[in-house]
């Protein structure tokens, strides 16, 4: 719709300088002395001529730009259509116009038309270039992002998809190892399990979720997680009111959560609390992630996992950003912060 607009004024544009053309010539050759009607019929012709040649060479520019060596072809085009256009007057005139003063002035006007006609054509090519040139490189642009978006879709979906299977895995394990002793613990993980699955797939096609709803599925997960570790693992989540409403890119605190509970528990024998904080500063959304670990056993400062990488590179391929997430270990405290912006 937007490039037929634009064509639209483009002709009409086209139109308007060709009458003002035609009426800046009829006024010249009145001022040689003509009547009005002499002057009008060459103003006329010679527009025609020229309109038709300017049509021309736009109508080859718009489907075939010139490389680089190929500028002397239009060149050439150019002075073979001004010279098309001066023959033309020069044929055509007289059948309209009688009269030895105008034959004889054109005649001597003809290399004037010629070289006229030969810059106006030209003018008319090195704008049809230009325009043409940038309408295909807006479109090879647009070709471009486009292109971009799908691979980086395409890469965000595989980095989500890569997050389920070792969830799941752990889960079926955990729901075998309970369904001896414990088979009303079991059936529970399972409808756990069932209901967090259901969320993911509803969540597959939402790029960016509010906190809450981020907090509300990560809560189906921790009771998973819960029924697997009973009373050694327990949870703090604690968000400002404001930062209910801000956006993050859906499932991204479960993997950090997941790293939380896996070097703060697999390796230890006690009580383990993962503590969630949120809170709004500036334009940006912070989470704080915060788990005990055993410096003995666990050893965070060599390798995150692929669970953060992957979230590292989702908040990349999103906001182009990698300062939007960093850890720290002190004091036998291991400390995820990731900061997303509000757009």
């Amino acid at each position: 719709m937007a490039t037929s607009l634009t064509s639209s004024k483009l002709y009409g544009a086209f139109v308007l300088c060709g009458l003002v053309w035609a009426a800046l010539q009829t006024y010249i050759v009145h001022s040689f002395g003509f009547i009005w009607y002499i002057a009008l019929a060459d103003g006329l012709v010679c527009s025609i001529l020229l309109a038709a040649a300017c049509w021309l060479i736009n109508n080859n520019l718009r489907y075939y730009q010139p490389g680089k060596g190929s500028y002397i072809n239009i060149l050439t085009w150019c002075g073979a259509l001004a010279g098309i256009c001066t023959f033309g007057c020069r044929w055509i005139l007289p059948f309209l116009v009688t009269g030895s003063a105008y034959s004889n002035f054109l005649l001597n006007s003809l290399t004037i038309r010629f070289f006229t006609n030969f810059l106006a054509i030209g003018w008319m090519a090195m704008i049809s270039i230009i325009y043409y040139s940038q309408i295909d490189q807006k479109e090879n642009e647009k070709r471009k992002a486009e292109a971009e978006k799908l691979a980086r879709d395409a890469e965000l979906y595989n980095l989500r998809q890569q997050l389920q299977p070792h969830f799941l895995f752990n889960s079926l394990n955990s729901i075998n190892a309970l369904i001896g002793f414990k088979p009303d613990e079991a059936r529970k993980m399972i409808h756990q399990l069932s209901d967090f699955l259901r969320g993911t797939l509803k969540k597959d096609d939402q790029l960016q979720v509010t906190l809450n709803d981020e907090l509300q599925h990560l809560n189906l997960y921790l009771e998973i997680e819960k029924v697997r570790f009973g009373h050694r693992l327990q949870t703090e989540i604690s968000c400002d009111t404001q930062c209910g409403s801000a956006l993050l890119p859906s499932m991204l605190l479960q993997p950090i959560v997941e790293n939380a509970i896996k070097f703060g528990l697999y390796d230890t024998t006690g009580d383990v609390v993962v503590s969630i904080r949120g809170e709004m500063e500036g334009n940006y959304l912070i989470i704080m992630v915060q788990n005990p670990y055993d410096p003995q056993t666990s050893r965070p400062k060599q390798g995150t996992g692929f669970g953060l990488r992957g979230v590292q590179r989702r908040l990349y391929l999103i906001f182009a950003r990698n300062d939007l997430m960093e850890t720290h270990a002190n004091d036998n405290i291991f400390t995820t912060i990731i900061k997303v912006p509000q757009l």
